[in-house]
């Protein structure tokens, strides 16, 4: 599969979803993450984030995350609030609760690590991903969902 579009989102499961952002090259990722087509992009994994979290590996985590991904269209960012907290994860594009930890990343670099193709670490290192607030809290975001490993 190569088709780097909503329609094929929606209709793979997470291993694919890896592949497909492996095989994809970044200049195509990028050009499609920078057109009108991305809020569809986004949405689609956003609203796979709670079926992809380990309630069971969450223990008492109580936090506001929000996903600052920038690059869009006309310079557009967007940012999506994820909730974990009472062993639940909800997710909204409407962020109306104070983050304990913000993340800032182009649209490229945000689908490398929610596919599990990207080293957040070095991300971060080399400043592709910049973050305000816990930090600490970004090193246990991995384990809390089933990403797939690229």
């Amino acid at each position: 599969m190569t088709d780097f579009s909503p329609e094929a989102l929606s209709a793979i499961g997470p291993k694919e979803f890896t592949q497909l952002v492996k095989s994809t090259p970044d200049s195509k990722i990028t050009e499609v993450m920078g057109s009108e087509r991305r809020t569809k992009i986004l949405d689609e994994v956003f609203n796979r984030m709670p079926t992809l979290f380990r309630a069971d590996r969450a223990g008492d985590t109580a936090t506001v995350i929000h996903w600052i991904i920038t690059g869009g269209p006309e310079g557009a960012s967007d940012t999506y609030e994820t909730v974990i907290e009472k062993a639940t994860c909800t997710v909204t594009s409407t962020p109306v609760r104070d983050p304990k930890l913000a993340m800032t990343m182009d649209g490229l670099t945000f689908l490398k690590i929610v596919s599990g193709t990207g080293n957040p670490v070095m991300l971060f290192m080399t400043g592709k991903i910049k973050t305000k607030g816990d930090v600490t809290l970004a090193t246990s975001i991995p384990k809390l969902f089933d990403i797939p490993k690229g």
